[in-house]
């Protein structure tokens, strides 16, 4: 399908619910990148430029600074003007454009492959921000079927999940990532979701959701919304296994240790956990940005970039650490770890300093320095193959048919 394809209608029955697809048009989501464009990008290029200009004009050291020159005043005048126009005109243009989202006029961003995909990239930058803010274009967790959120009622589900059967297996994909990423390399495999499908025993689930939220936010959210599918499924839900790609791994845990008290019936029906390149202990890529944006505010010249780096969602700082021994596993359920590497063995140089682009072999094993959060794991190691290789790996096929028989 071509990115600006627009996506099926809604299979009949299922219900949209604006509140939680990112139902921002285009012109909401054009009025969002200019007003990004005015506070970050424009921003960090005025107060880049400014503190070089004053380095040159020897004003950034106390001890040499003196009165203006005329030349500077001169220099400083013009591009204050400049930067000023530009981020009227942005700033104007945002107006003008929100404007035309309010009335509802133009193509709703939904409606394009490129667009879903644009929405999940910038939910996963700055999603907690968006909510905050009641932007149209934050997401709402929420079960997907071609490209439409589905109402959780029992008539939606129904008409949504013709096949439905007593064994569900829910699908949570990861940063900046949304339901339709488990269709890669369509054109060579099926999902994993069509596969088990196949089998005429599992009913395949996906979601959707905001992963510039906490992940300590989402795992609530994902109890929540697994309580009312278990409620409104067609048929009775006799067993449960939840599927997550890298941040939804730890997605899932978080909702697992929810508790009201006792175990809610959901969560009684889980036999089987599938974490597929998982931090578990954290990403080092987040490690770096946390340790780049410090470096970069303690130079002048380069401190505005640091405000770029800082303005990352809570979701993705969580990535630091990961989900470690905090949160206790489900005693009666199965887990099953698998990991990537660059290299052939965890072992190769390019495995231990990249795992698989994101994520290290070990945070995805759950195991370092003493630390095992999964002693009875059944663990699947597969080399030379990224982050994203995960998604969709005929290795990976094999386990889950084997995992979930």
């Amino acid at each position: 399908m071509n990115a600006l394809e627009p996506a099926h209608a809604p299979v009949s029955g299922t219900v949209v619910t604006p509140a939680s697809t990112g139902g921002a048009t285009l012109h909401g989501t054009g009025a969002l990148a200019a007003t990004y464009a005015e506070d970050l990008l424009l921003g960090a290029v005025r107060d880049t430029h400014l503190a070089i200009a004053n380095r040159v004009w020897g004003l950034a050291n106390p001890l040499t600074a003196g009165a203006a020159k005329p030349s500077q005043m001169v220099h400083d005048r013009i591009a204050g003007t400049i930067y000023a126009t530009l981020g009227a005109s942005l700033r104007t243009g945002a107006r003008v454009l929100e404007k035309q989202d309010r009335r509802g006029r133009g193509r709703r961003t939904e409606e394009f492959r490129f667009g879903r995909q644009v929405t999940s990239v910038v939910n996963g930058l700055i999603g907690d921000r968006l909510l905050e803010d009641g932007n149209s274009g934050a997401i709402r967790m929420a079960v997907r079927r071609d490209g439409h959120d589905v109402a959780l009622t029992p008539e939606a589900l129904a008409t949504a999940f013709p096949q439905a059967t007593g064994q569900v297996v829910v699908f949570v994909h990861g940063l900046m990532e949304h339901d339709e990423h488990w269709d890669r390399r369509a054109d060579e495999l099926p999902s994993y979701g069509d596969a088990l499908a196949a089998t005429g025993d599992w009913t395949p689930v996906r979601l959707r959701l905001n992963t510039g939220l906490s992940i300590s936010e989402n795992g609530v959210a994902l109890a929540a919304l697994l309580d009312q599918l278990l409620d409104a499924w067609p048929v009775g839900l006799e067993r449960l296994a939840l599927v997550g790609h890298s941040m939804g791994g730890l997605i899932i845990r978080r909702a697992c240790a929810v508790h009201t008290g006792h175990a809610t019936p959901w969560q009684e029906r889980v036999t089987d956990v599938v974490c597929l390149g998982t931090p578990h202990l954290g990403a080092p890529l987040e490690l770096l940005v946390h340790r780049g944006s410090r470096v970069l505010s303690s130079v002048p010249e380069v401190r505005a970039f640091a405000k770029i780096l800082d303005t990352r969602s809570i979701g993705i700082a969580d990535l630091r650490r990961g989900v470690r021994d905090e949160v206790a596993a489900l005693p009666h359920a199965r887990y099953r770890l698998v990991s990537a590497t660059l290299g052939a063995t965890p072992f190769h140089p390019l495995s231990v300093s990249l795992g698989d682009l994101l994520v290290r072999h070990p945070s995805a094993m759950g195991r370092s320095r003493g630390i095992d959060l999964f002693p009875t794991a059944s663990r699947l190691h597969l080399p030379n193959t990224d982050h994203f290789g995960l998604l969709n790996h005929p290795e990976v096929h094999r386990k889950l048919k084997e995992w979930l028989a």
